[in-house]
């Protein structure tokens, strides 16, 4: 029987309220409900509270006024490649777009995945990998592989990703949530692959994310590896 794993309180409410602004829910100007009201409303401590706000404003969503409370300031000027909440949901579907380069299929692993050791049962039934360019405000800023474990999710393959969100999709398909996991960031230049997809010159400096997803599914772990074009965009966000 597999034991499901919680996000901190903190956690919870901070991707609550951030989703809140990114979604318009709170628009730039606005003042969260206070500290008390929180705590009520969601059953938390103050603490609890105060650190989720303490993200918010570390990160550029808030300001905090004394005497007033926790302003909004709006999205911050950047990417959130690295919200628990994912990609799309920190971004905005309106604004980003998800190509397929390669569609999902299943395939056998390689020793590892992307640096991070797998388990017997992951190297037993093999993986779907998936392949997708990510493209906001028409410029393409993502490229990512992801490698997920052939375990109890039927039908993966027939599933349309074009322009989804594949968090949403996990979660909302196969009940399996991202609740944390690890990542090595690492300065690359651009190969002949990368400077086509995002018209770059050889030699041009990328961002790479090696990326181990842990989610709420015992011993189910999701892989990554995304390369980042972040000459007009910032990574932030909590992971």
């Amino acid at each position: 029987m597999t034991t499901k794993k919680e996000l901190p309180p903190y956690k919870i409410l901070y991707e609550m309220l951030r989703k809140h602004i990114t979604d318009g829910i709170y628009s730039k100007g606005d003042i969260l409900p206070s500290e008390n009201e929180l705590c009520t409303s969601h059953h938390v401590t103050r603490p609890t509270v105060r650190k989720a706000l303490d993200r918010l404003v570390h990160e550029g969503y808030i300001r905090k006024k004394q005497g007033k409370g926790s302003i909004v300031q709006g999205q911050p000027q950047g990417v959130g490649i690295l919200s628990l909440s994912g990609t799309t949901s920190a971004i905005g579907k309106e604004n980003l777009q998800t190509k397929i380069i390669i569609k999902p299929h299943l395939t056998q692993w390689e020793d590892d995945a992307f640096g991070f050791p797998l388990q017997e049962i992951e190297k037993e039934v093999g993986c779907y990998r998936l392949e997708r360019l990510r493209i906001i405000n028409k410029q393409p800023v993502f490229y990512d592989i992801t490698l997920i474990p052939n375990i109890n999710i039927p039908r993966f393959t027939s599933r349309n990703f074009e322009n989804r969100s594949l968090f949403g999709i996990m979660r909302t398909a196969y009940q399996i949530e991202v609740v944390g996991g690890e990542q090595k960031l690492l300065a690359i230049s651009a190969d002949e692959r990368i400077q086509e997809f995002f018209n770059v010159p050889p030699g041009h400096p990328i961002l790479r994310l090696d990326r181990k997803m842990e989610t709420n599914k015992e011993g189910f772990s999701f892989y990554s590896q995304v390369y980042c074009n972040t000459n007009d965009y910032g990574l932030y966000g909590t992971f």
